[in-house]
């Protein structure tokens, strides 16, 4: 679930919700869809989310400096705006 509702987004930029907070998400694909960045900063205050994923053969989720359950929360909960 967590695979599908990342590719579902498109890159760029939104205003998402999570735990009655707004957040403002930038998504990016690079390598042919190999690897997705995605990085979301609190407005208003300094909480973040930042992942690295790599869709190779194996997908690979790579949290930067964070617990993986907190960003797959994150997305699996957000509502874009």
């Amino acid at each position: 679930m967590f695979h599908a509702k990342l590719l579902e987004l498109s890159d760029g930029s939104y205003d998402v919700f999570y735990n009655n907070k707004r957040y403002l998400l930038s998504k990016q694909t690079q390598l042919d869809g190999k690897l997705i960045k995605l990085y979301a900063k609190e407005l208003g205050d300094n909480d973040f989310i930042s992942l690295n994923y790599y869709n190779i053969d194996k997908p690979l989720l790579k949290p930067c400096e964070m617990a993986e359950e907190k960003v797959i929360n994150f997305v699996l909960d957000m509502e874009v705006i």
